[in-house]
Order: structure tokens, then sequence, then C-alpha cells
């Protein structure tokens, strides 16, 4: 029995590979992934990818494929407790003859260590066929011990085409909007695809609201407009969490785009940082160290226009931040570009760390009492601006590291 009353996106989850659709670099018909879960020979897998790509689906799918007892827990409600009640039952041979269990957790990211921890023993004796599901990066926020015991698995956002096929087949399934008349027009259902932004949650609920808040003809046909469309789906996804794995891949796309010199795809991911609620003072400030760092002294003005726009935006907040941010990015990004000035602070850390620099050349050395000449401080010093030209030859660095260089100018220093 189909209970119509359930959520159009849960109702279309797919229950076999057959149905499963998208994720076919993981789940062609030749991959290994695709082959254990049909041959049920599947060992513990971290599904790591973006909300909306089929994590849960494909959790499903598992589900329905496995000789194994299938429990699902979700990392939010759940604790220690619960672990422990889903290896007492995957343990009673009575009620469960394999004696194993297949231990779906969602969001698996929320556990904290000491919840982790609980699983390892369980994981390592193979009575846990763990299938842990995260939106974040499972190298950072998963425990390193289960992530050697797992076989990692990244999927990716699904295609507008896949997308697209899901929403052709939910206006037909029995289980999805068979048992109305809807009109629609294939280029609005591609716009409801495209505006999901590969989450095909998103997709299916912007068409479930369009054809329960539209009214039926006199003809008995729910038409789809497009204007109906854009009106359920809202403004356009954007697969961008400030606290989350995609916060560090923006912003490094970010600088490396005003590093490499192209000013649309700074301005790009700028406004992506922005749209996604980033700080606008933590954007100003990656401006500023990339004036510094990558521009440096091929044109040194780049820092005093970034600082500049640094405390501009404090001043002004958003929503006309964005445009000194803009300009601060572009300047930046279309500056000649040096690193001569990075390169040389870091070797000269390096020297300072690890070698045996030798003493300051007393000569350079400050004097600011009387009596501290007679043991060498100041003595012989020769100051520069009493020398035509402002500039005389003498010893600055120690003994030890004479002839070292580290600002090495290259061609675009002016």
């Amino acid at each position: 029995m189909i209970d119509l009353s359930k959520p159009l996106a849960f109702r279309m989850r797919p229950k076999t590979l057959e149905e499963y659709v998208g994720q076919e670099h993981v789940l062609g018909k030749d991959k290994i992934l695709y082959r254990t879960i049909k041959a049920d020979r599947l060992s513990s897998i971290i599904l790591w990818g973006p909300p909306g790509c089929g994590k849960t689906s494909l959790a499903r799918v598992i589900s329905e494929t496995t000789k194994y007892k299938f429990t699902r827990i979700n990392a939010v409600t759940a604790g220690v407790g619960d672990i422990k009640n889903a290896i007492v039952e995957a343990s009673n041979l009575m009620l469960n003859p394999t004696g194993k269990c297949i231990l779906f957790i969602d969001e698996i990211h929320r556990f904290n260590k000491l919840q982790q921890d609980a699983l390892l023993p369980y994981v390592e004796n193979g009575t846990v066929i763990l299938i842990g599901a995260t939106t974040e990066n499972p190298y950072f926020e998963v425990n390193k011990a289960l992530i050697s015991r797992s076989m990692v698995v990244k999927l990716e956002p699904l295609t507008i085409e896949n997308i697209y096929q899901i929403l052709k087949r939910a206006l037909v399934a029995e289980e999805g909007l068979g048992s109305y008349r809807i009109k629609i027009a294939e280029d609005t259902l591609h716009k409801i695809a495209e505006v999901s932004n590969g989450d095909v949650r998103t997709a299916l609920n912007g068409l479930e609201v369009a054809v329960l808040t539209t009214k039926v003809n006199q003809d008995g046909v729910i038409e789809i407009t497009n204007q109906i469309a854009a009106d359920s789906v809202q403004n356009r996804k954007a697969i961008f969490d400030k606290n989350g794995d995609s916060h560090y891949d923006n912003i490094s796309a970010f600088i490396k785009s005003m590093r490499g010199t192209d000013p649309d795809a700074a301005i790009f991911y700028l406004a992506r940082a922005l749209n996604g609620g980033e700080d606008p003072m933590f954007l100003a400030r990656r401006i500023v160290i990339c004036a510094a760092e990558d521009v440096g002294m091929a044109n040194p003005n780049a820092l005093v226009v970034a600082n500049s726009a640094m405390q501009a935006v404090h001043m002004v907040g958003m929503p006309e931040a964005r445009i000194l941010l803009a300009e601060a990015a572009i300047y930046v990004a279309t500056s000649p570009k040096s690193n001569a000035s990075y390169l040389a602070i870091d070797k000269a850390l390096e020297d300072v760390k690890n070698k045996d620099t030798g003493e300051i050349p007393m000569h350079i050395r400050n004097a600011p009492a009387e009596g501290m000449q007679q043991f060498g401080y100041a003595n012989g010093y020769k100051y520069p601006h009493a020398y035509p030209g402002h500039y005389v030859e003498q010893q600055y660095l120690p003994d030890k590291m004479l002839g070292t260089k580290y600002y090495q100018k290259d061609d675009t220093v002016l």
C-alpha cells in the first residue's frame, strides 16, 4: 500500500539498483560497488556527498538487496545506547542467524569521538557492516580508525539529466504523481532540474508543490507553467555551507583564481561565498593576504587597495560591501604577480628555526646606554645618508649567514 501522505521525494526513492539514477562512476555495472551490492558482499563504506545526491537512497537499495539484518539510525538523535542495542540484536542468533547486521548511520559526522569509538570493535570483528552517510569531508570528521576500516565512496551532485529523468518518472509513477493529470512542458521540467543544483530532493519537492498548489482546469488537467515552476522551486539552490567542507573548497578556489589572474573566476567564487552567507570580513582578509603573498612587490599598491577595502567593508557592511570586495578582488586578480616576499620570509624563518645563524654584527647593534660602545656596540657603523646616493657598503648579516640571499627579485617587480 502506497502512503501518498509521505513527501514525493520519500516515495520516489529507488528500491533496486536498476531504479537508481546517477553516480555511474561508482555504480556502473562494471564498477566494484555495483558488483559487491549485487553479490551481497558489501564491506563497511562511508558515503560522502552533497545533500540530495542519493546517499540515503543507496542505503535503502542495499537494505532491499541484502540478506543481513539492516538497521538505520540517525547520528543527530542516536547515542552509544542505540549502537549497543543494534549490536545485541545482530548477535542474537535466534533472531538473526547470520550474526551480522548492516548498520546505516545517517550524518555520521555528527557522532562524537566516543560514539565513533564504540563502533570500532564490532566493525573490526565483522559483526557490523557500517554504512555511514555524510555531507562533510570524512577525512576531517570521521575517526581515522573507522576510515581505515572502510571504503570511502565520494558521490557527486546529480546532473541535470539525472534529475530530469527522476522528475519524468515521478510524473507517471503510481507511487509518485501518476494519479494526477499533469501538463508540463519539457523545458519547464528541465528548468526545475537545473535550479535544484544537483539536489534531487529540492527538485521533487518543487514539483510536488507546483502540482498540489495549482488548480485543476476545466479539462481536469493541472497545467504547470514556467512561472508556477519558478514560484515553487524559488531561487537556485547553492551548494555551499559556510561551516562545512564547501567553505574551504570555495575559498581555495577564490584565492587561486586571484593568484591565477582570472578576475571572472574570482568574482564567481566571491559571489558564491556571499550568496552562501560567508562573513564579508573573512573574504576581505583573504584578499589582503593574497595582495601580500601573490602580488607582493610586483604591485605594492595592491596591498593598499585590499587593506582599504577591508576597512571599508568593516564600516559599511552588506549589501554594499559586495562592491568593495569585488573591486579589491578584481584589482588583486589583474595585478602582476610576485611571491618573492612570501618566499623570502619563509626561507628566513626556516633558517632561524633550524640553523646556528650566529650573532648580530656589533657595528649595527644599538648602544642606548653610556659605556656600551667600549664593548664594541655600534662601533664602526656607517650612516648611509652621509654617503652619496644614501648608500654605503657594509656588513649587515651575521658572519655565519654571509652571502645568504632571501629576496630574489623577479621580472614582474618594477
